[in-house]
């Protein structure tokens, strides 16, 4: 990480220390003079990062309702509200799973809210983000399952709102303000999608992600939330699976995919054995 970062003159930086460096991004805990007393967060992208543009234009649709605030943009370089150090995942480890379903639950309901501003324009649109599923379906026959399935998700009539589009365990920290989303892709689609990757996470936790009747529970309990059928997030959280294995396998990850493959293939036996249609 950059010893001596340099921050936007107008931002009035004092003290920092680093958050993280991750491939792309650099991410600072700092105290402003425009913000006496707060702590805040500069995150400043990478090259391999400049796809995060547009979470920082989500959070700023957003306004700090279910996510952290955006306080500025400064070319690639964001100020953000300081959530606080306390992920979901701790709240995991000391043995309470289904109080993080019911706050994953509310996480939702608050995000996908609408905002009186307008959509940013750059969010990009599932059909797009699927393309890596789409370019692997002769690779094996699960991807060719869950690519056609995906064309029938985007196809069906629904309400394309703004997604956060990777909500886990570790975006989700606990602040002064409640539960608040962090890090998010910005894109735009259906609300069911939001809620696809949490089937997958954490990542060390196979345990859970294979337990099928906790599945099952997740689905029906975030259904009314999102106002979707529980079979239809089951059906949105396989292809998400296979669309996170699709990546996995452009990027030489072998374990990964295989992961991700297993756990789609057991959500799609759930969905097809609990809601048979």
């Amino acid at each position: 990480m950059d010893s001596t970062p340099l921050f936007p003159a107008e931002w009035n930086i004092g003290s920092f220390e680093p958050l993280a460096d991750t491939h792309s991004s650099h991410v600072w805990k700092v105290h402003s003079a425009i913000h006496p007393g707060v702590p805040l967060v500069v995150k400043k992208l990478k090259p391999a990062g400049m796809e995060e543009l547009r979470g920082a234009h989500y959070l700023e649709w957003r306004n700090g309702h279910g996510a952290a605030r955006l306080y500025d943009l400064k070319g690639t370089a964001m100020l953000l509200e300081y959530a606080g150090s306390y992920h979901l995942e701790e709240h995991l480890n000391a043995g309470k799973d289904a109080a993080c379903i019911e706050i994953f639950g509310q996480v939702l309901a608050v995000l996908h809210t609408p905002s009186p501003s307008p959509v940013p324009a750059d969010l990009q649109p599932l059909g797009k983000h699927f393309s890596g599923l789409f370019a692997v379906t002769a690779k094996k026959p699960i991807y060719a399952e869950a690519a056609a399935l995906a064309k029938r998700l985007l196809a069906t009539p629904h309400e394309a709102i703004p997604l956060h589009g990777d909500i886990h365990h570790e975006n989700i920290i606990e602040s002064p303000r409640g539960w608040l989303a962090i890090d998010p892709h910005g894109l735009v689609g259906d609300a069911a999608f939001d809620a696809a990757n949490i089937f997958y996470n954490p990542l060390d936790r196979d345990d859970l992600c294979l337990d099928m009747p906790r599945a099952r529970r997740m689905a029906e309990h975030f259904a009314p939330v999102i106002h979707r059928h529980p079979a239809f997030i089951l059906d949105y959280a396989f292809a998400y699976g296979c669309l996170s294995a699709a990546w996995h396998r452009e990027d030489g990850n072998d374990v990964d995919e295989a992961r991700e493959l297993k756990i789609a293939t057991a959500l799609r036996g759930l969905r097809l054995s609990a809601y048979p249609a």
